[in-house]
């Protein structure tokens, strides 16, 4: 069982996705001292309730590891960017002085298999049809042609994490035990938020 430094955020990490950060908090400036004088990583859970800011939050049980890749120092902050790597369950929560803490069990890496291939086309497809499609409505983190890994699990994350979605949506995906049902579930969920979008924005796209 492993023990992780915790950072409860409003959003979900996907494995092979980047995570930019800019750190505040007293707890989480010395979480990072710690981690930089570590192996550089930490867990990331998504906030069931509550706000990310001051403690007091509730917590989903299942999130990701993301190792730190650069880090910026400023004059009250720090800001870096980290990116997911292997998903993990939290077993139990240990005493959030001086910061959160978890006991963590890892959960399975997804297995890639070359039937799956045409279902990544597809899925790709679809999710960079997406992104076009609603920059039309409003403003994308990432553009239709954003360049993703070579690697056939990394990928069908980095489709995951890319597709606009709610953040349940993205949680549910987290939780996906093959990369068919990732592709599949990542499909399914893009195309109906584009079948919502006249309904959402009902004028003409601004």
């Amino acid at each position: 069982m492993d023990v992780l430094p915790m950072f409860p955020l409003g959003t979900v990490l996907l494995p092979g996705n980047p995570l930019p950060l800019q750190v505040f908090e007293p707890r989480y400036l010395a979480m990072l001292r710690d981690i930089a004088g570590g192996d550089g990583r930490f867990g990331v859970v998504l906030i069931e309730r509550g706000f990310e800011v001051g403690g007091g939050d509730e917590r989903f049980s299942i999130g990701t590891v993301a190792v730190v890749e650069r880090v910026s120092p400023a004059a009250d902050r720090i800001r870096l960017v980290a990116r997911g790597a292997e998903r993990f369950e939290v077993v139990r929560w240990l005493d959030d002085d001086p910061y959160p803490r978890a006991e963590v069990r890892p959960l399975p890496d997804l297995e890639w298999e070359d039937e799956q291939s045409s279902r990544m086309d597809e899925t790709e497809h679809v999710v960079r049809r997406a992104l076009a499609v609603m920059s039309e409505y409003r403003t994308q983190v990432w553009p239709a042609d954003v360049e993703l890994s070579d690697d056939p699990v990394t990928k069908a994350w980095q489709l995951a994490g890319i597709a606009p979605l709610e953040t349940l949506d993205q949680l549910a995906l987290l939780r996906a035990a093959t990369v068919g049902e990732l592709l599949e579930r990542t499909e399914l969920l893009i195309t109906e938020a584009v079948d919502l979008l006249p309904l959402q924005f009902p004028d003409d796209p601004q």
